[in-house]
């Protein structure tokens, strides 16, 4: 192994800088807040969780998973998304008593790479869970919530698109006969495939009829009136149930008033395996993957011995910031410098304005080496040097 620079990170971790990090704590504050407006309460779970319950729990592939083991021998592994540790911490018994729930959290994730790729190793998230509530209702607060939380964030230009997992698996069981062949058309759907994905149907060993359902199944997004298309794909009842929840989702959604910032795509397929039924992802301005993802996850639960039906979304931090942009670059800070003989009046000085609610710098001269270039950033100097003060 070559020996490490003095400056490199372990792969895929990254620093967080002032600004990025001001800008971030600005979103986060925003979302928070109303994110509590509806009634969720935030919670924290462990960073470290034990291999066998969340680890196997978790829709992250294994290989993703950074593993280590404590002094007992036990394999832990850091957490890699937030579903599953609330799911483990819904599961106690003193939240089961306040069904149905609705958890918050803002924390950091961890997933390994392999190679770099630009792909961070740890991420934050902030998000929502809410639990034992298996109505539509609860869809369609998940879906109204996201947009208000990026409405508050200040985004403007976005589009959640819902899709349903039990539409597409019944529709793709009931033409192909089992899941190995509905795993491969899944997997073309997932990368955006559409190619490939024609190019697969076309080699299938099935009728004109049922060849030509397939490839126009990939055409199902744009507005409601999706579903209706949706409608003319099936044979007998197949499918029809889901489809039924979806336009009972969309007049919730109008209900809410934020169809706008909706769309369908009933070939939306997750890279999280758990989920049960409507599932969504939001995409924003020129950022190329979704800055935010959620769905319902029924069976999640059950693996925790309590068998009860969600639903959550979950907001990348990082990739909202980049579809926002950075705060105002203006600092208001301002930096007080001083000489020995004039600190008490610094300090004063300081604290008086801090008691104001401004933000300063309290400095001694004698430490700055270049004062030109240390004040520069600031949007106000004051100077307690001698026997006088100034301003800059």
């Amino acid at each position: 192994m070559s020996k490490l620079f003095m400056f490199e990170k372990p792969l895929g971790m990254r620093d967080t800088l002032p600004r990025l990090y001001e800008t971030k704590a600005a979103a986060r504050d925003k979302i928070s807040t109303e994110i509590k407006k509806w009634g969720y309460q935030f919670i924290e779970t462990p960073a470290l969780e034990y291999y066998e319950t969340v680890g196997e729990a978790s829709a992250i592939l294994d290989q993703q998973l950074f593993k280590l083991l404590d002094q007992q021998g036990h394999t832990l592994v850091l957490r890699p998304d937030m579903t599953a540790p609330i799911a483990r911490a819904a599961a106690s018994k003193i939240l089961k008593e306040q069904v149905p729930l609705r958890l918050a959290y803002s924390a950091n994730v961890y997933r390994a790479q392999q190679r770099e790729g630009g792909r961070p190793a740890e991420f934050e998230q902030i998000g929502i869970e809410c639990i034992g509530n298996g109505s539509i209702s609860a869809d369609a607060e998940m879906i109204t919530l996201m947009a208000d939380v990026l409405l508050a964030a200040g985004l403007k230009d976005f589009k959640i698109s819902i899709g349903h997992i039990g539409f597409l698996q019944e529709l793709f069981l009931s033409i192909l006969g089992n899941e190995e062949r509905a795993s491969v058309l899944r997997k073309f759907l997932y990368e955006k495939n559409y190619v490939g994905y024609r190019e697969h149907v076309k080699s299938l060993p099935l009728s004109s009829i049922d060849k030509q359902r397939l490839i126009a199944f990939i055409s199902l997004r744009g507005g409601e009136d999706t579903i209706s298309r949706a409608l003319e794909l099936l044979e007998n009842s197949v499918g029809q149930e889901t489809l039924t929840e979806l336009k009972e989702l969309a007049q919730q959604l109008k209900a809410y008033g934020v169809e706008e910032y909706v769309s369908f795509d009933l070939t939306l397929v997750s890279h999280m395996s758990y989920y049960t039924g409507t599932l969504f992802e939001v995409y924003a301005g020129e950022v190329g993957s979704p800055i935010g993802n959620g769905g319902r996850y029924d069976n999640l639960l059950a693996k925790f011995g309590w068998n009860a039906p969600a639903t959550g979304f979950a907001i990348r931090m990082d990739r909202l910031v980049e579809a926002v942009g950075s705060v105002d670059e203006n600092n208001e800070t301002q930096c007080i410098l001083f000489s020995s003989e004039r600190r008490n009046d610094a300090i004063s000085t300081a604290r008086a304005l801090r008691a104001q609610g401004k933000s300063v710098a309290l400095q001694d001269i004698n430490s700055v080496t270049n004062v030109d270039a240390y004040t520069a950033s600031f949007a106000e100097v004051q100077f307690f040097v001698g026997n006088g003060d100034s301003k800059k």
